[in-house]
């Protein structure tokens, strides 16, 4: 599972909502945090429908998306989104 971050380089949340996808990757063996900046990887952004940062999508081991969240999310949030994705 991945727990993919969206971030740029002048977002103030993405560090908030880096915080919380590291505590969702310590609590949940299986997950992998993935950090992409939008104005590196643009084609894969766009790709994925990234309008705004931070974006945090869940991913299951398929690669499905489960959960999408624009914003900081909780971590209750990411780890209901993780509990789908298993």
């Amino acid at each position: 599972m991945q727990l993919v971050l969206y971030t740029s380089s002048f977002c103030t949340p993405c560090a908030r909502a880096r915080e919380v996808l590291a505590e969702a990757e310590r609590l949940v063996p299986k997950a992998r945090v993935v950090e992409r900046d939008v104005a590196i990887e643009n084609a894969q952004a766009a790709d994925d429908g990234i309008r705004l940062t931070p974006t945090v999508l869940v991913l299951d081991e398929t690669g499905k998306e489960v959960f999408r969240a624009t914003g900081v999310p909780t971590l209750n949030q990411v780890l209901r989104a993780a509990a789908k994705a298993l």
